[in-house]
């Protein structure tokens, strides 16, 4: 039993050497999800507290984010994150696309599938009420309206 638990921490200090790239992006001035679509000062707290994190250039890593293996799981959701919807980088969808992915943001958010149970862990604050959930979702409907409207201009 010594020598299993021996051999646990040897492998845990070992995997301790291969830590993430934190490094975020640039910014990319104009493009940003809050910036182009003008969005309301509660709609941007909301979004950058329970999205932005997984969602945006702008991740802020926790402490967690230094001890491997809940670096790599970290790291991972949030490359996946940026995959899916890259708020940073909205301007470069096209207009279809945008209402696209607003559309998936409404159906997340109502579901409860966003932001991530997860994520909690570590950010109680980004645990949305339902009262939140209704401002974020009317506000990404407005936005879809709108997108679609200009694309049939």
């Amino acid at each position: 039993m010594k020598k299993v638990l021996l051999v646990i921490l040897v492998a845990f200090i070992i995997i301790q050497f291969f830590p993430i790239d934190k490094t975020n992006p640039a910014p990319t001035p104009g493009m940003d999800f809050i910036k182009i679509k003008n969005t309301p000062p509660e709609v941007a707290s909301i979004l950058n507290r329970s999205c932005y994190d997984c969602h945006s250039n702008e991740t802020r890593y926790p402490w967690y984010s230094n001890i491997a293996p809940s670096s790599w799981i970290l790291k991972n959701h949030i490359d996946e994150g940026r995959k899916e919807l890259n708020f940073s980088t909205f301007a470069v969808y096209e207009p279809k696309r945008q209402a696209h992915k607003l559309q998936e943001c409404i159906e997340m958010v109502e579901k409860k599938e966003m932001p991530l149970p997860s994520y909690f862990i570590g950010h109680q604050d980004a645990k949305l009420t339902d009262e939140q959930r209704k401002i974020l979702t009317d506000y990404f409907k407005r936005e879809k309206q709108e997108t679609e409207r200009k694309m049939a201009l």
